[in-house]
């Protein structure tokens, strides 16, 4: 009988090792490594099925070949104007949308953009420019 009481005391005078729980935050908004936002941001994008009724369209996905063309050769022949401008020469550009006249007198630098459609006229004036440069 001492046997079987000795052995029940041994059970509960040994002592019982253990470490505090910690808790350690995955989302990195709440204290976690940030190196896991791009992974938890690309699998909540991944499983949002919900679309955004106002956001627009590109303006590119409805525009043909041709439309894309123009937009891009009216914007070079725009740089173009502006660079031989910078070389003393005057010039004007007109499209279907609007027409832009640029001249440099002594230094100022007058934009002049006209709305062709609804005629409306903006100017730009930029003083201070080197005529020789």
């Amino acid at each position: 009988m001492r046997f079987y009481v000795l052995l029940v005391l041994s059970f509960f005078s040994v002592s019982a090792y253990s470490t505090e729980l910690i808790y350690t935050p995955v989302n990195p908004s709440f204290g976690g490594n940030p190196l896991n936002g791009n992974y938890l941001l690309n699998n909540a994008s991944a499983q949002n099925s919900k679309k955004d009724p106002k956001a627009g369209k590109s303006p590119y996905s409805d525009s043909s070949s041709l439309d894309r063309f123009t937009d891009t050769l009216e914007s070079r022949l725009l740089s173009q104007l502006l660079t031989d401008v910078g070389d003393g020469n005057d010039g004007t550009l007109v499209t279907d949308d609007f027409i832009v006249n640029i001249l440099d007198v002594d230094g100022t630098l007058t934009i002049t953009i006209t709305d062709a459609v609804t005629g409306e006229l903006s100017e730009i004036v930029v003083v201070g420019l080197n005529p020789g440069n």
